[in-house]
């Protein structure tokens, strides 16, 4: 089963056009654009304080850009609240872990597959042929999503008997359950070791191959540049450079921007 949604509006899944977004007198985000492409892996990094984590509440509702488009999939998002983004095949993780930790590895999948999952009332209460379609349907999702992240295995386990790293995949198994054709993960490797990044860096890739458009915010240059096909910078809610990852780590502003201007001139 393909967890990605196949839409037909062209090959830019996700537009956003000169976002301005000010807390009081302070500008989070400066004229910021981005584009990304059906299929691609699209890498936003930058220091911290750069407007990472700003951007990506503009993208999915949180904060509402003083000016600026967000188009997905063909339609402008700004002023539609999160739960509604999401409906459109728009689906994310967290800085911090929002497991459901008394629940089993399963059972937090399948919660968020049946968000997306028609129900009703009377379907639920007659357990009528409908709803043991939509059952199957979930579990089915659940189950895909656990074995694209590697956590087959321990499905009938506790989420909180997860080791970090495993909990982190598990949130994308979430993510995957609800079958996003956009999936952005927000700082996915924090906290990781060198070892478990790699695993994160070979399930990012393999979402590619599931169709799914995915958009890293990360800390992690290394994991970035390893499996991105454009990287955008951000220093001081500005985009001072975006390419293709061996050009952006040339870039003497990105170099600046992460080891500062002495060890750009020692």
């Amino acid at each position: 089963m393909t967890l990605a949604v196949e839409r037909d509006r062209g090959d830019t899944l996700l537009r956003c056009r000169d976002i301005e977004l000010a807390f009081g007198g302070l500008r989070a985000l400066k004229n910021v654009s981005l584009e990304i492409g059906k299929g691609q892996i699209f890498g936003l990094v930058g220091p911290n304080g750069s407007g990472k984590t700003s951007m990506v509440n503009v993208i999915t509702g949180f904060y509402r850009p003083q000016s600026g488009s967000v188009n997905l999939f063909g339609q402008e998002v700004v002023g539609l609240k999160p739960h509604r983004i999401a409906r459109l095949g728009l689906a994310r993780t967290f800085q911090t872990i929002r497991i459901f930790t008394d629940l089993s590895v399963l059972e937090n999948v399948k919660v968020a597959a049946a968000c997306n999952m028609p129900a009703s009332l009377f379907n639920i209460v007659t357990a009528n042929a409908r709803q043991r379609h939509n059952e199957a349907e979930i579990e089915r999702r659940a189950h895909d999503a656990l074995e694209v992240v590697g956590l087959g295995s321990r499905a009938d386990d506790r989420a909180a008997q997860l080791p970090y790293a495993q909990q982190r995949l598990l949130e994308i198994a979430r993510a995957l359950a609800s079958k996003p054709s956009v999936l952005l993960l927000d700082e996915p490797a924090a906290g990781m070791n060198m070892t478990e990044s790699m695993t994160l860096l070979d399930t990012i890739a393999k979402l590619k191959t599931r169709g799914i458009t995915t958009l890293l915010v990360e800390h992690n240059m290394r994991l970035v540049m390893g499996i991105s096909d454009r990287v955008m910078v951000l220093d001081f809610g500005k985009k001072i450079t975006e390419g293709a990852p061996a050009e952006v780590q040339r870039n003497p502003l990105v170099i600046e921007a992460y080891l500062g201007r002495r060890h750009r001139h020692a």
